[in-house]
């Protein structure tokens, strides 16, 4: 692999256990999935799996408290102003300009284009399927005006010849109509979420769009 200053890197005679210890450097079970599904029969404050979802016998199961979206937002924010930057899962490819890096709910006007209005909220997206976790990315920083949200700076994956040098910006509104899942420190969270976070999960069926991104 090449490093930050594109040096070359090799490493040889790695086993998955010795890559996570001399590369890894964290502690995977102090981070908690926080997910906004706001579907009729799954409920906030409960903690979810998907069936058949995971790719290691006998190793832990995936997890996702559901919260509401207000709280996705609070979360990744004290963990972004603790430095800690934020992965997360969305539908990328809805109102998305891929050239700008732009994602924004007043790019396009479809409404007006097609001459009929779309009313589907975004549970109704969920289960009629029009919308999916399609793609992972990373907060790195997030725009507040009186202490409230306005837009979010994501690091893509995609290379430097889109948006700025890479970096995509999401508008708030975005943030609550295709953000769906957002992994957060457990250090950010209260001691009651984490408790929560640890029930007995509601399995999913195993095409559940909760376990999309993870497939």
């Amino acid at each position: 692999i090449r490093d930050k200053k594109n040096k070359f890197q090799r490493f040889t005679d790695l086993t998955p256990k010795k890559f996570y210890g001399e590369h890894v450097g964290i502690e995977l079970d102090d981070f908690v999935c926080l997910i906004n599904d706001p579907r009729s029969f799954t409920d906030y404050n409960m903690t979810y799996t998907v069936e058949f979802l995971g790719n290691v016998h006998g190793g832990n199961i995936i997890r996702y408290l559901n919260l509401e979206n207000d709280e996705l937002k609070k979360y990744s924010i004290k963990s972004i102003k603790a430095n800690d930057p934020v992965w997360f899962g969305c539908d990328v490819g809805k109102f998305f300009t891929r050239e700008h890096g732009l994602m924004d709910m007043s790019l396009f006007e479809f409404d007006r284009f097609y001459g009929t209005e779309f009313k589907m909220n975004k549970a109704e997206r969920l289960e009629y399927g029009d919308s999916v976790m399609t793609h992972a990315m990373l907060f790195t920083g997030v725009d507040l005006k009186d202490n409230k949200p306005v837009k979010w700076r994501v690091e893509n994956s995609w290379g430097a010849d889109h948006g700025e040098k890479g970096f995509d910006i999401m508008s708030d509104s975005w943030f609550g109509e295709f953000m769906y899942e957002v992994v957060i420190h457990k250090k950010h969270i209260t001691k009651k979420l984490a408790e929560l976070y640890d029930m007995e999960p509601i399995k999913l069926p195993p095409w559940d769009p909760m376990g999309s991104l993870a497939h």
